[in-house]
């Protein structure tokens, strides 16, 4: 069989393109739907269709009213986030990267962020740290609140930058690759031991000590990594 072109397909990445080149401006009012189905040459319910996807990118917007239609969206890096987390969880899902391969990347990434996070760290970002890692500590604190938690915590380091571009690359690494790596170890981990390099991370920061937050960093990758070999080990036994 051969397979029909999806032209709403095809009309969104038309779309996109243009606005990607810069053809098309932020808050650029789209054609109507009667148009596009002329200027494509196809029918207002493939249009329709085609906008759809570009809503679902938040590439676009709809207004309703007499001054209403599509606009094109100015798209945040929050917006963008989801999509960046998914990604990489596929990837990491579906390419058998390795553990160590993770864990290295992530904590590399994050390293990045000390020299920053220390030095343009609001009261908030390190109020956050501390709030999670007394939520680190309560005795009846499940695996998966602890490691919302956990992601919850390096979130605000990775914040504390004030870099958007670095918090939106790092969305994957700390909100993708994290709960990866927590599946895996929680059975072995100390919380203990997890809420001591916290402690020692948010200290380092409001000390604006970025060698301290790197050495810190880098000894709870190496917790990390032995855990998931431990684990991996007791399986393969």
């Amino acid at each position: 069989m051969t397979k029909k072109p999806d032209l709403s397909a095809q009309i969104a990445k038309a779309i996109r393109d243009a606005i990607i080149s810069g053809e098309m401006n932020v808050d650029e009012r789209l054609p109507s739907e009667a148009e596009l189905s002329d200027q494509f040459n196809v029918s207002r319910p493939t249009v329709r269709e085609g906008l759809k996807r570009l809503a679902a990118q938040n590439l676009i917007r709809t207004q309703r009213g007499a001054s209403g239609g599509a606009f094109v969206n100015r798209l945040s890096f929050e917006d963008a986030y989801p999509q960046q987390i998914t990604t990489s969880t596929l990837l990491l899902s579906m390419n058998a990267v390795s553990f160590d391969t993770a864990c290295e990347a992530r904590f590399a990434l994050e390293r990045a962020c000390a020299t920053l996070s220390s030095q343009r760290r609001t009261p908030d970002h390190l109020a956050t740290m501390r709030a999670e890692i007394v939520r680190q500590g309560q005795p009846g604190l499940t695996d998966e609140a602890f490691c919302a938690s956990d992601v919850a915590f390096h979130r605000a380091l990775v914040d504390g930058a004030g870099n958007p571009v670095l918090s939106y690359q790092l969305a994957g690494a700390v909100e993708a690759m994290q709960p990866l790596m927590n599946m895996i170890t929680f059975t072995a981990r100390s919380r203990e031991r997890i809420v001591e390099l916290h402690t020692t991370i948010a200290d380092a920061l409001e000390n604006r000590d970025p060698v301290a937050i790197e050495t810190t960093l880098h000894c709870l990758a190496e917790y990390t990594v032995e855990l998931a070999h431990n684990v991996i080990s007791a399986r393969n036994r």
